[in-house]
């Protein structure tokens, strides 16, 4: 397990992290999310001890690694541009960390690890007859191989396509859960945190600004950035009315809906509304006119004009595209909105 007690990370007069508490739980993978410069990758580091604190305490195992070098910690990272050796063959390359220390046994342990990876027959290959995939592959055996407590991960997949990306992210997780490994994983992509996490942990401006589930995060966001930020959403001015139980209808212009108020005072407040929770038909007294259209395979992407706001639709009828300029009935459904304070 990880833990992180009121940590805090400067650079001079510059606050890099910010009285940041969390924990990890063994066997878990959690993802540092959030924007360049919010201070995850530097969370990250401290958790490596690439990195010291300036105020605050990291536990690793139950043990106090505050004051510890990287060296003392038992944790391995994957490094964002991979940092194989490129004279090295791949098994040199996973076998580096072991043989330095003395292990006897590396070279078995490589293989075993390259195996693990699927990479049984690249043994003596190099880095540079690689692909990107294949590379971060490599980067994960070699980290795998000094059997750490905890793995870490700075942005793995930013050097790869989008469709490799994918597949890569899956090998990954299907990897952590395998091995039952603790992972921390840095990314700024939120469709990547929501694939891969058991827990993910917002940051925003040095600080944590929510952490949960990926559906928690998702569907109850505490505030607009994390709103915003997880998934689309369209952050529309709403009112709400008095509660009734756990339910209280939401006004948004001439529409009612009957939604869980979550708690949230009566009067204004912002909802975001998903994607999924906008259809375009029925007899509904909203309607919208198409701004933007764009045809991406599986579904269509519209951007239109309402008397509520604009809002970013995702439309599945590809046979039927909307024309620019057209009208159409515009109707919500309750699953996919989230309430936010004002």
């Amino acid at each position: 397990m990880v833990e992180f007690k009121n940590v805090t990370k400067r650079y001079g007069s510059v606050t890099a992290v910010d009285d940041v508490s969390f924990t990890i739980e063994k066997g878990t993978l959690a993802t540092l999310l959030g924007p360049s410069g919010c201070g995850k990758t530097t969370t990250l580091r401290m958790i490596a001890g690439l990195e010291m604190v300036s105020a605050g305490t990291i536990m690793i195992g139950g043990r106090d690694v505050t004051s510890a070098p990287a060296s003392e910690r038992d944790v391995s990272m994957v490094f964002q541009s991979y940092a194989l050796f490129p004279h090295m063959s791949v098994l040199e390359n996973v076998a580096y960390g072991p043989s330095v220390s003395g292990d006897r046994n590396a070279t078995q342990k490589a293989h075993e690890k390259l195996k693990l990876v699927g990479l049984d027959g690249y043994a003596n290959r190099m880095p540079s007859e690689l692909s990107g995939g294949q590379q971060q592959r490599v980067a994960v055996a070699r980290a795998l191989v000094l059997e750490p407590q905890v793995l870490l991960f700075d942005e793995p997949l930013s050097n790869l396509d989008a469709k490799l990306r994918r597949r890569v992210r899956e090998e990954i997780r299907e990897l952590q859960q395998t091995l039952g490994l603790t992972v921390a994983y840095v990314t700024h992509d939120q469709q990547e945190a929501l694939a891969v996490s058991d827990k993910i942990i917002v940051m925003s401006n040095a600080r944590i600004a929510q952490v949960g589930a990926p559906r928690e995060l998702y569907e109850a966001p505490r505030d607009r950035f994390v709103a915003d930020f997880i998934g689309d959403a369209n952050l529309i001015d709403a009112e709400l009315g008095a509660h009734n139980g756990a339910r209280a209808v939401l006004r948004l212009g001439n529409l009612q809906l009957d939604i869980d108020h979550r708690g949230i005072a009566p009067g204004p407040v912002k909802v975001a509304i998903r994607p999924e929770a906008i259809h375009l038909n029925g007899q509904s007294a909203l309607r919208g006119r198409v701004q933007k259209a764009a045809y991406l395979g599986t579904h269509m992407e519209y951007t239109l004009v309402t008397p509520i706001g604009q809002l970013f639709v995702v439309d599945r009828a590809v046979a039927r595209p909307l024309a620019i300029g057209a009208e159409v009935p515009v109707s919500l459904s309750d699953h996919g909105l989230a309430l936010v304070p004002n």
